[in-house]
């Protein structure tokens, strides 16, 4: 059965690749896409403004779940909790835990929590005061995959829209 899943961005992408986006991100190098429309319009928005180029795209692709939970590495974080938050630090400190899986699932340090995930990495927030202030927010939903063959065999891209030019860019 698939799913649909959204990558937000300033281009077309017909054939992602694992290995283009940075290794400090969340949840590794791959190639990014959510469950939640609004969220990859939004990121779309932001992207085209940083890059200052004429038209944000959504790019929608069908995702076979039950084949990548079958055959590949995966990780899953139900919520901002202790595993996602050592997770998330040891990705943007270079350390690349997502090197050992194929696909990575959970929230994003967005504008949300972001400042707390930062005050604990700079060392200016104890574990516990960063995991109860995470627990008062409800994770919203990214997919890492990480492995090419994955994306090849179960991500199908099924169409691209343009979207309109929006001067906000929006929260994610």
């Amino acid at each position: 059965m698939s799913t649909l899943v959204y990558h937000g961005a300033a281009d077309i992408v017909r054939k992602p690749l694992a290995s283009y986006g940075r290794p400090d991100l969340d949840f590794g190098q791959g190639f990014y896409v959510t469950t939640l429309r609004s969220q990859a319009e939004r990121w779309a928005q932001i992207v085209n403004l940083r890059l200052l180029r004429g038209t944000p795209y959504l790019n929608i692709y069908e995702i076979d779940m039950e084949r990548i939970r079958q055959v590949y590495r995966c990780l899953h974080f139900e919520t901002y909790n202790r595993d996602w938050l050592d997770f998330i630090v040891h990705s943007r400190k270079g350390l690349k835990p997502w090197q050992e899986y194929d696909f990575v699932e959970g929230g994003i340090a967005n504008d949300r929590v972001v400042d707390t995930v930062e005050s604990y990495i700079a060392g200016t927030m104890p574990a516990e005061i960063a995991l109860g202030q995470l627990a008062q927010h409800q994770p919203n939903n990214q997919m890492c995959l990480l492995n090419q063959r994955l994306i090849d065999e179960c991500l199908h891209f099924k169409e691209c829209l343009p979207l309109s030019i929006s001067q906000k860019g929006g929260k994610l």
